[in-house]
């Protein structure tokens, strides 16, 4: 029996304000528990908050760039709910009139574009945070970061797997660290989704949907969705039924569990904020926010395909994060070839990021230290198999490429003269190869490159080394 998978996701992404939506205390991370706890954010009798403009700016930004629409007016709600690390027993929040309404994402999957419609995205408050670890049985409360400004962005039911939902996390991702509204960490929970997963056989209307809540990594993110796929399918192909129910994934098992029935909107009795006025955003504020917004992610991916000539994917990865995309704008402009440009950051550089489990901005081969590199393979110094010993010399901080060529002696040999000198002691070293090679078998050519290669220490141009042997070995 053939199945529909239906996915939406409400995702938190923090906003980089340097103090909280409704106070004056700090949203800095890593501090020693309830440091940052104010009197408006352990909520004291007869505290008023104050809303951020920060806060609603990023929130202009972000609903600019998604093409939505930026309300001029939008409300301030009270979500009730009883939680220890909630000391108002509500949260602020926003229900019927959100600051941004409708837009879209478009994300790339198994190279075919599709638009992911956005239902919403309103501002919001961060609860606390409860600790279970090293409290002998109890539980501690850290209202840090109580307070921390939250834009929630809501999908609609657009997407049709785990791969497509992870694709959406990821440029959603890529988005708000190019807006500069939200630093991404997902460690540090300033980024994170719930999903919203139902099946349906096809036809039928939507099923009931399930939401994993707090999925704070796209591995997880992935591994969740599939599983609970799996075992929403399994549940109905057995007879049961669907329950509507918030779940959490436990990523030691790799499967979700029940956390409790799934609230409705009516169960929070949201009711518009009586200490907070309705947040009222002009044309001219907006007017001056999108003069302020870069170029983003989905107009940069086009404009590497259609100016530097590569292909979706590759414009894809180089701009899948803004730091990497200057890094690679940075070596292009010195070293004019896009594609070898793109090669050696996709390749190298992300390969030995990965290894050393850094980001490019602490990369210790800068942009220009790589395009003086490639340079070097362009003008036939060296070759590129020699580039690579170079490279790895440079990351280790040896010095820049034209050094390090020059004290290993690893200038490529050009000259002809002292190649075909090196291919005929080859020939005469090997008279039955030559034979062999001549009598028609053609795969012997790679050993006589192989001979010289050896002999020069990899250093031989291939092109000259080519061309000699060819014609050395026609006799």
């Amino acid at each position: 029996m053939q199945w529909e998978v239906v996915i939406g996701l409400e995702v938190h992404a923090q906003l980089s304000t340097a103090s909280k939506i409704f106070s004056g205390a700090s949203t800095e991370f890593g501090s020693a528990p309830n440091a940052h706890a104010c009197a408006v954010d352990v909520a004291l009798p007869g505290v008023l908050p104050v809303l951020n403009r920060g806060a609603v700016e990023c929130a202009i930004r972000f609903g600019l760039a998604v093409g939505g629409k930026v309300s001029q007016r939008s409300v301030f709600a009270r979500k009730n709910y009883f939680y220890p690390d909630l000391p108002k027993g509500y949260q602020i929040s926003q229900f019927d009139l959100p600051v941004v309404q409708g837009g879209q994402i478009v994300i790339l999957v198994d190279g075919v574009e599709k638009t992911v419609r956005l239902t919403r995205a309103h501002l919001e408050e961060d609860a606390g945070k409860s600790l279970h670890e090293d409290f002998h049985g109890m539980t501690g409360i850290d209202l840090n970061r109580a307070g921390t400004p939250l834009l929630e962005i809501v999908s609609e039911p657009d997407m049709g797997s785990a791969q497509e939902a992870v694709a959406y996390a990821k440029e959603l991702h890529s988005l708000v660290r190019y807006l500069g509204i939200c630093d991404g960490n997902m460690q540090e929970g300033s980024f994170r989704c719930d999903a919203n997963v139902s099946v349906r056989r096809p036809g039928e209307p939507l099923g009931t949907r399930r939401e994993i809540k707090n999925l704070n990594s796209f591995r997880f993110l992935q591994q969740a969705i599939e599983y609970e796929i799996q075992w929403q399918i399994e549940t109905i192909e057995d007879g049961g039924k669907i329950q509507q129910a918030t779940v959490l994934f436990d990523s030691e098992k790799g499967e979700t569990r029940m956390m409790r029935s799934k609230e409705e909107a009516h169960d929070y009795r949201y009711f518009p904020d009586p200490d907070l006025l309705p947040l009222v955003i002009d044309e001219k504020w907006i007017g001056e926010v999108a003069t302020t917004l870069p170029e983003l992610p989905h107009a940069k991916r086009s404009r590497y395909v259609s100016s530097f000539g590569l292909s979706a994917y590759d414009a894809g990865v180089l701009t899948a994060s803004k730091e990497l995309a200057a890094y690679f704008e940075e070596v292009v402009s010195i070293h004019p070839e896009p594609k070898i440009c793109a090669n050696w950051v996709m390749g190298e550089i992300n390969g030995w990021l990965n290894k050393a489990g850094i980001e490019i901005a602490d990369c210790p081969i800068s942009s220009r230290s790589l395009a003086g590199l490639l340079v070097r393979i362009g003008d036939g110094t060296i070759s590129g198999k020699i580039a690579k010993e170079v490279f790895e010399a440079m990351w280790n901080g040896e010095g820049e490429a034209d050094s390090i060529i020059e004290k290993k002696g690893l200038k490529q040999i050009s000259d002809s003269g002292a190649l075909e000198a090196i291919v005929d002691e080859i020939i005469a070293a090997n008279p039955s190869q030559v034979a062999d090679y001549r009598a028609g078998r053609d795969k012997l050519f790679s050993f006589f490159v192989g001979q010289a290669m050896k002999a020069t220490k990899g250093q031989a141009n291939p092109v000259e080394l080519t061309e000699i042997l060819k014609k050395k070995l026609a006799g």
